[in-house]
């Protein structure tokens, strides 16, 4: 488990039935570990990375803190796959990518987890050789992953799809299904998973 220093805010946790090789809380950035976002577990034939990554909607400073975070973990991940090691990243990503992630995409295209540079970031984010898992396996729309509490959006399946699974693309022939269990209650998220064989 990975806490954040302000009590009750972010965090993340893993549980796993595997005892990983090792376990590291962030990536040696004080700012960003302080929050508890980041718990990247090492299981050998890949490296975890289990990241609740920031919400930019309260201010622009910290729609920029987003954005660095978003960079830091890219610079971070990119230097272990350069290495020859294979990534799973997963978790809350906090921006819908495309269109077809979210039920309206022109009423929040200026609105923070849609905007066109946090967008551009996950476009960046493949570029370096990750893959989306769930639209490899799944291109249909009206597949979501969060939403609000506010208007009963559940109900009426007005969400976005927040919650991914990345992994590097070598990795992908490991990736047997992605999916997204919108059935399961408990939160404004629904969990989204992997199937991997080794």
């Amino acid at each position: 488990m990975s806490e954040a220093s302000r009590k009750g805010y972010s965090g993340t946790a893993t549980y796993t039935s595997l005892k990983p090789e090792g376990v590291k809380y962030g990536f040696g950035v004080e700012k960003f570990d302080t929050e508890g976002r980041t718990l990247i577990t090492d299981y050998g034939d890949f490296v975890l990375f289990n990241i609740y990554f920031p919400n930019g909607k309260m201010s622009k400073e910290r729609l920029d803190y987003k954005m660095e975070f978003y960079d830091t973990f890219l610079g971070y991940a990119d230097e272990l796959k350069d290495q020859g090691r294979n990534i799973v990243v997963c978790g809350d990503v906090n921006t819908a990518h495309r269109e077809i992630d979210l039920a309206h995409p022109k009423e929040n295209s200026k609105i923070s987890g849609f905007l066109p540079e946090e967008r551009a970031w996950i476009d960046k984010l493949l570029d370096h050789g990750y893959v989306d898992t769930f639209r490899e396996f799944n291109p249909e729309p009206e597949e979501y992953t969060w939403w609000s509490y506010r208007t009963r959006a559940r109900e009426r399946n007005v969400g976005w799809r927040l919650d991914y699974f990345f992994v590097n693309r070598e990795f992908m022939k490991n990736v047997s299904a992605a999916y997204i269990l919108p059935e399961v209650m408990g939160s404004d998220h629904c969990p989204v998973g992997i199937d991997v064989k080794l």
